[in-house]
């Protein structure tokens, strides 16, 4: 019999059971579903965090000196004890970082996490919940805003305190609508500050605006919060390429300014951008490492389900088996087509989760703020998995019809 025949038979013998064959197969197409989509998700939010939120908290020519690493989870008791004695990022400190980078674009200083929310109030009108920052001027630069209305926060303004804010898009659109907001005075935390400007629109990360803030002078912003032990100095440069030397140079320079001897370590962290993205993917990491683990209990549930359905195929065609030796068949010819079919089976349910993953992969895209993207490997991965799963699990019924006596096979009712 040629392959191509045997693939005719295998499928011939799927259409002719078509419910029995999906019930075989429900188990496969339901990991193989879960594996592409979760896949899915994941590769999409790697590269979302990588070209966006990364970008949008610290910019890839750009770099901070804080008091704390970025770490989203947990510190270890040791390491936050450590963290605790380390000192204050301060105006002095922002002071030695310009001295040793004159030729950066901008050093500013800005209020850290966490960072406080305020209603803002003009007129009666209220927006709850707007996020409080502390800047100096060069902050601005740093975050490439754009003003569209008045004029941005000015070093004046810091060395002054005055009671001065700058509005994100979103807010200022809420606050005022169709009023032009310069000059206008708006009530938040109880004091009067003046709008000075309005930034022009940064957008969305995963469905949260960037334009619902509230920028004022960092000087004013201690008097209301006090100094923050998370205060944080950004350095802007002009290309990426500079970032690692530069970091060098600062690093250096914070050293002998704190008079840290050769073998104590930094009491301050530099970070950029790939803290970000690497602790995004420290965190994808795990993933990977569980989604197989619960995939494979999925699979191999499948597979016994197509083994016990192979059986039970061999066990209602004995007296075709039979017919077939004595025509001639060879036992490896047996054993080759109910190979075929478990193969044929596990792969067109491989093939089957693979559209229905994509499917949900696709609805979660277009539903939410979550991205989503099917790659090549990934969907390689299911169906070897399904062709995988139909070799393993085909052998043994394979074989058991293959090894069948042909009088006695022909004798069977």
């Amino acid at each position: 019999m040629q392959n191509r025949d045997v693939v005719a038979t295998a499928l011939g013998q799927i259409a002719a059971n078509k419910l029995r064959s999906f019930f075989t197969l429900l188990g496969i197409i339901v990991s193989v579903t879960f594996l592409i989509a979760v896949l899915a998700i994941i590769q999409g939010m790697n590269v979302y965090v990588q070209d966006n939120v990364a970008s949008a908290m610290i910019g890839t020519n750009t770099f901070q000196v804080r008091r704390s690493p970025i770490n989203i989870t947990r510190f270890a008791d040791e390491d936050l004890d450590r963290i605790a004695r380390r000192p204050i990022i301060s105006k002095d400190d922002a002071a030695v970082v310009r001295d040793a980078m004159p030729n950066a674009d901008a050093v500013s200083m800005q209020s850290g996490w966490p960072t406080p929310l305020a209603d803002v109030t003009w007129r009666g009108r209220t927006v709850g919940d707007a996020l409080v920052l502390g800047v100096t001027a060069p902050y601005q630069v740093v975050q490439d805003y754009r003003i569209t209305q008045g004029r941005p926060l000015t070093e004046v303004d810091v060395e002054e305190r005055r009671p001065v804010v700058v509005l994100g898009a979103d807010l200022a659109e809420k606050l005022f609508e169709e009023v032009d907001p310069i000059g206008k005075d708006v009530r938040l935390l109880g004091e009067w500050f003046s709008v000075i400007g309005v930034n022009g629109r940064k957008g969305q990360v995963l469905g949260q605006s960037f334009d619902g803030f509230v920028l004022m002078p960092l000087t004013r912003f201690e008097m209301i919060f006090g100094r923050r032990n998370t205060t944080t100095v950004s350095v802007k440069l002009a290309t990426a390429d500079e970032v690692a030397p530069a970091m060098a140079q600062v690093e250096e320079a914070l050293r002998v300014s704190r008079h840290l001897r050769p073998t104590q370590e930094s009491n301050f962290t530099l970070e950029t951008s790939d803290a970000l993205v690497d602790f995004w993917r420290t965190l994808t990491r795990v993933l990977f490492a569980i989604v197989p683990a619960i995939v494979s209990i999925g699979i191999v549930v499948g597979g016994i389900v197509i083994m016990n359905i192979m059986l039970m195929s061999v066990t209602e065609r004995t007296h075709e088996i039979g017919i077939r030796k004595a025509m001639g068949a060879r036992a490896r010819d047996i054993e080759r087509q109910f190979l075929v079919e478990a193969i044929v089976l596990a792969t067109l349910g491989g093939l089957l989760g693979v559209f229905v993953g994509w499917s949900m992969a696709s609805l979660v895209a277009a539903a939410s703020p979550l991205p989503a993207r099917v790659t090549t490997w990934s969907v390689a991965l299911a169906l070897a998995l399904g062709a995988g799963v139909g070799v393993i699990f085909g052998v043994y019924p394979a074989r058991r019809a293959a090894r069948l006596d042909p009088i006695s096979a022909m004798r069977a009712e």
